[in-house]
């Protein structure tokens, strides 16, 4: 499977959150015994992750899967652009697969 690019507006001090449907071949993917990681950079080889996503299978047998931030985490984020991939893990570790990458713009707060 190759990643799919897509890229995120993300509201600084807002909370923010995608939910996805995974498919393979047009069909459905099972996530049982899958788990989703995904961080946010400045750049692409930054040693410093700027973010760390909440990622949480919803609905495994659906292919559902959730990938969050809260408003306190996006309030530190500094407005420009950053790079983000969202990976899916078996528990072992044994199958590691990219399902999303792209760039993510933060928008700056007024409001605070």
């Amino acid at each position: 499977m190759t990643a799919a690019n897509y890229n995120l507006v993300i509201d600084q001090g807002a909370d923010f959150a995608v939910q996805l449907t995974v498919s393979e071949e047009g069909a459905v993917k099972n996530l049982t015994g899958y788990s989703a990681r995904a961080q946010l950079r400045s750049t692409k080889a930054s040693t410093t992750i700027s973010a760390t996503f909440t990622c949480t299978v919803t609905n495994p047998s659906q292919g559902i899967l959730k990938m969050e931030l809260s408003n306190a985490v996006t309030t530190t984020l500094s407005d420009g652009l950053y790079f983000y991939d969202l990976e899916l893990y078996s528990s072992d570790d044994n199958f590691v697969t990219r399902l999303l990458e792209g760039r993510a713009t933060v928008t700056p707060e007024v409001t605070r």
